[in-house]
């Protein structure tokens, strides 16, 4: 019987997930992540059954990795501007600390494996937002709107702004781009404005 390694098996991980960010979910077969990772194919089934085993485990594991940095010092009954401007600086903390991470998570977003993986992670995190949202609109500090479009105005404006820095420019002839807590702040300020009644 072979015993698993947490070091060797973090290097996997690490590794996989690189992977998939720099050739995409189809670049990914276990031949190749052996290879990469320096170990004998049968290696990586001591701690995946497969490739689809794999890549749902790595999706959680990231997952649960961001849902935590993002409820540092949150709590639901906080008024809404103070909520959501620690959920903003949390989030953005955690994908500029996280790039390969954060580039993976958005490649799972668009993939079959997102529905599975946010089934395993549970749903401490969403009930967690649920009631701050509803918190919020009850003391009448957030608009009542469904919940795709008070994500989209919540947070879609960070999460580009996000890909302009780790990309370094926004547009082309633009001069280059780095989000900084001040820039953060003014596009934050817009959106409390948009989703406040």
């Amino acid at each position: 019987m072979r015993y698993k390694d947490e070091t060797k098996e973090q290097a996997i991980r690490e590794k996989a997930i690189t992977m998939i960010v720099e050739s995409g979910l189809d670049g990914l077969s276990m031949q190749r992540l052996a290879k990469a990772a320096n170990v004998s194919p049968a290696t990586l089934y001591i701690y995946f059954q497969d490739r689809d085993d794999l890549i749902v485990q790595l999706s959680v594991e990231e997952n649960r990795r961001m849902m935590i940095a993002t409820l540092k010092n949150f709590d639901p009954d906080m008024s809404f501007a103070e909520g959501l401007q620690i959920q903003w600086l949390n989030r953005a903390r955690f994908c500029l600390e996280n790039p390969i991470a954060s580039l993976f998570m958005e490649q799972i977003r668009h993939s079959p494996y997102h529905q599975r993986a946010s089934e395993l992670v549970g749903s401490e995190f969403h009930q967690t937002l649920g009631l701050f949202v509803r918190n919020n609109i009850a003391r009448n500090e957030l608009v009542s709107l469904p919940f795709e479009v008070y994500w989209s105005v919540a947070f879609s404006p960070l999460y580009q702004l996000v890909k302009f820095h780790v990309q370094g420019r926004s547009f082309p002839n633009r001069p280059a781009f780095q989000l900084t807590e001040p820039v953060l702040l003014q596009a934050l300020e817009l959106v409390l404005k948009a989703l406040k009644p």
